[in-house]
């Protein structure tokens, strides 16, 4: 359920293995999402394995980072694992299709309203008809209608954070950066993507937008504080017509197995978007559920439950103290002080920023054996 990173990498898995997959998807490629789009390179052996990684869409290479404050102090660090950048209007679209090449069925514009599961089979209602399946995968990112459906816990608490996208043109951007610049209540990340493309995406809190009626008035009032900001916004050429959001993002822990389903990606758990790591996680955390459905599938000595409890402890030990480290790390953004701070520990205490770098992103890991 859901056709992001981790449901079109799953499906490319396990497909390749001989597990035959199904991916629903409530829209149809290409489309934009609200994301960072930068992916560590800690996923690229894996992708390669299976016949994914995108190097005909030319994706840039990055391997330094810049972190300002909200009023304008700087450092830069280099990246030691560094990643790549890749619109998710491209990358999901390549994915796609490498999927369709493989034999996935894909039912597009269709959307899941309802899941549930009995004698040991789900039944999933769509808005298109009725279908059972032994095992479900919810990869249906940061929110979903399916989210309250459940009654996962998360959801029932308001979450303040608002996410904002565009897609630009700058000149004299390097080809090699990622840039994390802070305004009061909010951070904006910026890359280049595929081509001359760079990704502006930023988390702000609700607020920011109340005050100020609308995000361009926002953005002018609180986001230009910030001198490079301003600079970037007033010096840049925006593509999109209007920017992609997405309302109330929340960072709080959810449970990688859900009444029985198996949650990836967001749909399990968000890292905050401090170096766009969400990506890597998504990719990984494909990885683990699709070796663990494969087991699954092909040994009848293992149970849903041991399926179950076995994937929930395998994703933890991964990714639970990612998230942790990120969520305080975060503290150090946003604010006028503690921005000054991050700036400062990131100028004179590199051996501490880069250790606390390294809690966001994971190590290469193992391609498909």
């Amino acid at each position: 359920m859901g056709g992001g990173l981790a449901g079109l990498i799953i499906s490319i898995h396990l497909t390749r293995e001989g597990v035959p997959c199904q991916v629903i998807e409530k829209r149809s490629y290409p489309f934009h999402r609200v994301c960072g789009e930068y992916i560590s390179n800690e996923v690229v052996p894996y992708l390669k394995s299976l016949g994914a990684y995108p190097e005909e869409l030319q994706p840039a290479s990055i391997r330094k980072f810049q972190l300002t404050s909200v009023n304008g102090k700087s450092a830069a660090l280099a990246l030691d694992l560094g990643g790549f950048g890749i619109s998710r209007y491209q990358f999901d679209y390549f994915l796609f299709q490498r999927a369709k090449q493989l034999g996935v069925e894909f039912l597009l514009d269709t959307e899941v309203e309802t899941v549930s599961f009995a004698n040991d089979c789900f039944t999933i209602h769509t808005n298109q008809e009725i279908q059972e399946a032994d095992v479900v995968i919810g990869s249906f990112g940061k929110r979903s209608k399916l989210d309250i459906q459940l009654q996962r816990s998360f959801i029932q608490q308001r979450s303040p954070y608002v996410g904002v996208k565009y897609h630009i043109l700058l000149k004299g951007f390097p080809d090699d950066l990622i840039a994390l610049h802070n305004f009061q209540d909010g951070y904006c990340g910026i890359s280049r993507v595929e081509g001359n493309i760079v990704n502006l995406c930023y988390l702000t809190h609700r607020d920011n937008v109340r005050t100020h009626g609308n995000l361009r008035a926002m953005e002018e009032a609180v986001l230009f504080r910030n001198p490079f900001l301003k600079n970037i916004f007033e010096d840049a050429e925006f593509l999109f017509t209007k920017p992609e959001t997405i309302n109330e993002i929340s960072f709080e822990t959810k449970a990688p197995v859900e009444r029985n389903l198996l949650m990836a990606g967001d749909a399990a758990g968000m890292i905050t978007p401090l170096c766009g790591n969400g990506m890597a996680i998504a990719i990984h955390s494909a990885k683990i559920l699709s070796e663990h459905v494969l087991r699954f599938c092909r040994d009848s000595h293992y149970s849903r439950q041991q399926l179950e409890k076995d994937y929930s402890k395998t994703w933890n030990q991964h990714f639970a103290r990612r998230l942790w480290a990120g969520r305080q790390i975060q503290r150090l953004f946003g604010d006028v002080w503690t921005s000054n701070a991050a700036v400062n520990l990131a100028r004179y205490a590199r051996p501490a920023a880069n250790f606390l770098m390294k809690q966001t992103h994971g190590a290469p890991f193992d391609i498909i054996r």
